[in-house]
């Protein structure tokens, strides 16, 4: 990866985090707003880091582009279910019962489940338009941002009570 590369990822992750530690603004109008334009350039970094990576003929473009954007709507639910997830469990851990444990477990495996499915039902449109050296490339570049957003938001998942 060069170092172009390397900081469009960094900027690309400073974004996730902002919109992981996001702190609530007076107005919800303006949290929103703001918050709104904080997912926009995500977008946009995350489409260039793809761009620069894929070499796309301008003809894969043309169709790759908009099922990209299709994907990403979907792919973004999904990972906002996960944070949010993530959030109920510290802001449950103090207290954590068998109840929520088992919400909060059912609800990961349904997520994981859902994103392999939306994996697979995309694989065969990805494949209709490009080569599979190039969709496997891109489905690498999602499993590289994936995990580089998962660590980050893993590093403030609590492990143990203070006293267990």
């Amino acid at each position: 990866m060069t170092k172009k590369h390397r900081m469009i990822l960094s900027l690309f992750l400073i974004a996730a985090l902002v919109v992981l530690a996001a702190s609530p603004v007076t107005a919800q109008e303006k949290a929103e707003d703001n918050m709104q334009l904080v997912i926009e350039k995500m977008r946009a970094d995350k489409k260039l880091l793809v761009a620069e990576n894929m070499k796309l003929t301008e003809n894969e473009g043309k169709q790759f582009w908009p099922l990209y954007d299709r994907f990403q709507d979907e792919l973004f639910l999904l990972r906002s279910r996960t944070l949010k997830m993530i959030g109920d469990y510290k802001d449950s851990f103090e207290k954590l019962d068998n109840n929520t444990a088992r919400r909060l477990l059912d609800d990961y495996l349904a997520t994981e489940t859902l994103r392999l499915k939306l994996h697979q039902v995309y694989l065969p449109k990805f494949r209709k338009i490009l080569p599979d050296v190039k969709v496997v490339r891109y489905y690498q570049i999602e499993n590289k941002i994936q995990a580089a957003l998962m660590y980050e938001a893993a590093r403030t998942i609590p492990l143990a009570k203070a006293k267990e």
